[in-house]
């Protein structure tokens, strides 16, 4: 799973925009759009998105991982 992708869809979802979600987290847009870019993100700012964002990217990720173990 490309986490930034992710991130991006569930902020579409939600019906928010990049210059809301860069007040939320107290940084410019260009950082919005970088993180759009990650295929990776730490925990803190995945945390804090999940908050902001009321989504479990943790569980988005955990069940990507599941999904993918052969077997």
């Amino acid at each position: 799973m490309h986490i930034g992708q992710r991130i991006k869809e569930v902020l579409k979802e939600k019906e928010c925009s990049v210059s809301w979600l860069s007040k939320k987290l107290c940084c410019s847009r260009t950082n919005i759009y970088k993180v759009f870019d990650k295929s990776t993100i730490d925990t803190g700012m995945l945390s804090r998105l999940s908050k902001i964002l009321e989504h479990d990217f943790f569980s988005d990720l955990s069940d990507d991982f599941f999904t993918d173990v052969p077997k």
